[in-house]
């Protein structure tokens, strides 16, 4: 039985109940449980005591005994913070540091910072109070004098967000008009008196870690902003021994198309070393150097970003190997295990990509069957479509969300092959990734971005506008109202219930 990675922000009292349930119920006789201790205890299938119990476990989630999963756990907690679920404070020096910085919840808004620059303007002696006030504002005298009077502060956390004062540093967005040389020089009087450039915490508890770096580079799913001086400040972290290997900082920043981060990041040792101390805390739960690149290099693979895909190839992304993601970590991964770089290429439809891979020395794509049938709708080659429709319902239940991964990618011929084939026009899947999250529908990518003859030719091959997705049970002509698309907003409007 193959191990499992641990569940998202892992608790040690359900783990320790999940031993004790599966002891209890091996001792029951239950066939699943004793089926779990024989794959993962040497002794094979027997009514387990609580300790043999807890080494299945274990085993079960990839930890060669429960002492390394629970140091491992404790290790996530040590870390763990949720700055998104701070509510209340009970001062004004922490509801400034609780509205000034970015902390990925729903409410990261301009709204919010400007409040904490008001309240700043009306209380400046706020950061002669706090050295994690004085750092979020970048007040490098008023940081000076708190480390003449206690160097320790330079990495006590605090605040509301239990963060040492160079994070509150590199995520405060409360003010674009601080100078660089005030956040240079805040940063440099912290690392001078031994602030740690590798500062970071889970968001969560979950893995990788939310970096000094990751903050001074910003970005992110909805696109958050970077710090006002974020590439001087990443420069400055990198200099003072910030590991370059930062996965979180590259996934922030691998939804654009400026890859200035990743050339900074070349610079400073991306896809070398050992992972720095990240790494050494979470050990072989955590990605080394190289499998970050591999995963970069998949990322800008299936979204045909060529120009990055060319950048990580020339320093070391290994472009020639399969993938491979047992078990599905990450998630984005699960299609394309036991596939080469120019396969996953040629299965998102991105045949320039395959073309380029090939032609720096990767072998060409040789599907046969489903795959071959996939890769042939994705490209919208109609010829070889005609030649390969005997496996069209094996490639219906490998891929049944497919049709929505092409509108993301905008692949009108594509689209219309499929349903001409018989893929569902109002099926469920993913337009970030190619998986089968059954999340959203192809009109509502068409909708979120705006591709009104994309969305014509879905209408006309009876795609349901009033279908919802799984996650915002919204409409399409929700998901256009909310990414501001005024002519889609036009055409679906009459159409939606």
């Amino acid at each position: 039985m193959p191990t499992v990675p641990l569940p998202d922000d892992p608790s040690l009292e359900q783990l320790r109940k999940q031993a004790k349930d599966l002891r209890d119920l091996a001792r029951a006789g239950l066939p699943g449980a004793l089926e779990l201790v024989a794959a993962h205890h040497p002794q094979g299938a027997h009514a387990v005591t609580l300790t043999g119990a807890q080494l299945v476990v274990a085993r079960h989630y990839g930890f060669a005994s429960w002492p390394r999963l629970k140091q491992h756990v404790e290790m996530i907690e040590r870390y763990r913070r949720a700055p998104d679920e701070v509510s209340e404070t009970t001062s004004l020096t922490d509801e400034f540091l609780a509205l000034a910085c970015l902390r990925y919840g729903d409410d990261d808004a301009a709204d919010r910072w400007d409040r904490a620059a008001r309240l700043l303007t009306e209380h400046p002696a706020l950061a002669r109070i706090s050295v994690h006030v004085a750092a979020a504002a970048a007040d490098e005298a008023a940081v000076r004098a708190h480390l003449a009077a206690d160097p320790a502060l330079a990495s006590r956390e605090g605040g509301p967000y239990g963060w040492a004062p160079i994070l509150y540093l590199a995520y405060a967005r409360h003010d674009p008009r601080l100078s660089a040389a005030a956040v240079l020089g805040t940063a440099r009087a912290l690392l001078d008196h031994g602030a740690d450039p590798n500062a970071g915490y889970l968001w969560h508890g979950l893995y990788p870690p939310s970096t000094a770096l990751t903050g001074a580079l910003g970005n992110g799913e909805v696109g958050q902003p970077q710090h006002p001086h974020g590439f001087a400040l990443a420069s400055l972290l990198l200099k003072a021994g910030a590991d370059a290997n930062d996965g979180q900082a590259l996934y922030n920043r691998q939804f654009g198309d400026d890859d200035r981060h990743l050339a900074l990041l070349f610079e400073h040792g991306l896809g070398q070393g050992d992972g720095g101390p990240w790494r050494a805390r979470f050990g072989h739960t955590a990605d080394s150097p190289r499998d970050i690149l591999r995963g970069q290099l998949w990322w800008a693979i299936v979204h045909d970003m060529r120009a990055r895909a060319r950048l990580l190839v020339e320093h070391g992304a290994d472009f020639l190997t399969p993938y491979a993601a047992p078990g599905g970590r990450p998630t984005g991964l699960r299609t394309s295990h036991g596939k080469t770089p120019a396969e996953v290429a040629a299965l998102s439809g991105c045949t320039e990509m395959v073309s380029w891979l090939v032609a720096q020395g990767a072998n060409p794509p040789a599907f046969t069957g489903p795959e071959a049938l996939i890769a042939a709708l994705m490209a919208g080659d109609q010829d070889a479509v005609a030649g390969l429709r005997e496996h069209t319902e094996e490639a219906r239940a490998q891929r049944p969300g497919l049709v929505v991964w092409a509108a993301a990618r905008g692949k009108r011929e594509a689209v219309e092959l499929l349903i001409e084939v018989g893929f569902d026009v109002n099926a469920k899947g993913r337009g970030d990734i190619p998986a089968e999250d059954q999340w959203e529908t192809a009109l509502h990518e068409a909708a979120s971005s705006g591709d009104l003859e994309l969305a014509r030719v879905l209408l006309r091959l009876g795609a349901d506008p009033n279908s919802k997705d799984a996650r915002f049970d919204a409409t399409p002509l929700g998901w256009a109202r909310h990414f501001e698309q005024q002519a889609m907003i036009g055409l679906l409007e009459p159409l939606t219930s």
